[in-house]
């Protein structure tokens, strides 16, 4: 009998101190504007294009404002809510790329492009090959002097004749 009264008292001391508990995280105070505003601008719109979450006017936006409100109250993080969102609606709802690479391309491809110019521009600056300087192909070959010779051959022979 005397283990009954220890182990009520034990029982109701622990229903009453888990009701205290969901009392007082129930009275935490609700997020402001500013705070959601400050993760919805980081997120876009699911349903509108590329319009930010903060400024899209449409009902659901306002829906998802709230939800990120609850969250916060719920003691969620930024990084958590950002999550939640892209697991929901795909990496698309972020504001800026999660890899960093995508800075990289516009930067490789500028320094490419400034590196082709750069290279056109010497081609265009070197001087015009005289007319009377052979080149490559007009020096005469192995195979081109005999070809020549043979030529010349021909031609006698003809103009005997």
């Amino acid at each position: 009998m005397k283990y009954l009264k220890y182990l009520t008292a034990i029982t109701f001391t622990l229903i009453v101190s888990t009701l205290a508990v969901r009392v007082v995280s129930a009275q935490q105070p609700t997020p402001s504007d500013d705070q959601v505003n400050a993760i919805a601008k980081q997120l876009y719109c699911p349903v509108c294009e590329n319009i930010p979450l903060d400024t899209c006017g449409t009902a659901a936006c306002a829906q998802w404002r709230e939800l990120i409100r609850e969250k916060l109250s719920a003691g969620w993080t930024e990084q958590q809510i950002k999550d939640y969102f892209v697991q929901q609606y795909g990496a698309r709802v972020l504001g800026t790329p999660r890899s960093k690479l995508v800075y990289l391309v516009p930067l490789i491809a500028f320094g490419v492009g400034v590196y082709i110019l750069y290279r056109a521009y010497r081609s265009w600056k070197k001087p015009a090959i005289a007319a009377n300087t052979p080149t490559e192909q007009d020096k005469p070959s192995p195979t081109n002097a005999s070809q020549d010779d043979y030529i010349r051959r021909m031609e006698d022979e003809v103009h005997k004749h």
